[in-house]
């Protein structure tokens, strides 16, 4: 079964920074390839309206086939208050808690996120998954995409 990994919008953007492009790119060949399956949401198109038309027209030239769509529901909202109100992350960082609460409540293998400070956070991600496993949901893999590419590459 070829794995779902929710890529946040970071992902997207990181195509086109210089820091992040190589990685990036690499991944999405992955995707393209039919080897992982790129997961994003209704949040990640929101998001994607302010993002430079690069990035835009990048992410509307990937094979659909190779992409799935999760939607943004209630539970998720829910959850993503619940990592608010126990201070995992301030209020400011709705958005973010709104794309691991999907990621979660959707069993994806992996959320992927250029984000450090709010999403790729070791002392974050123990928070969301203590919240994540007294609410009865999976504990959600939280890693960047050059983790991702350095396991594949070593594998």
């Amino acid at each position: 079964m070829t794995p779902r990994l929710y890529f946040d919008t970071s992902v997207f953007g990181g195509v086109f920074d210089a820091e992040f492009q190589f990685e990036t790119r690499r991944l999405f060949n992955m995707v393209i390839n039919g080897r992982i399956k790129c997961v994003y949401s209704d949040l990640t198109l929101s998001e994607l309206e302010n993002a430079p038309e690069t990035v835009k027209i990048f992410f509307r030239n990937l094979p659909t086939v190779k992409l799935e769509k999760v939607e943004i529901t209630e539970a998720g909202k829910l959850l993503a208050q619940k990592y608010i109100s126990e201070k995992v992350i301030g209020s400011t960082g709705f958005d973010d808690c709104l794309h691991i609460a999907t990621a979660t409540l959707n069993k994806v293998d992996y959320l992927i996120s250029w984000n450090f400070r709010h999403i790729v956070n070791v002392f974050r991600i123990r928070g969301y998954n203590s919240i994540n496993i007294r609410e009865g949901h999976s504990q959600l893999d939280i890693r960047s995409p050059k983790e991702i590419i350095d396991y594949e590459n070593n594998n």
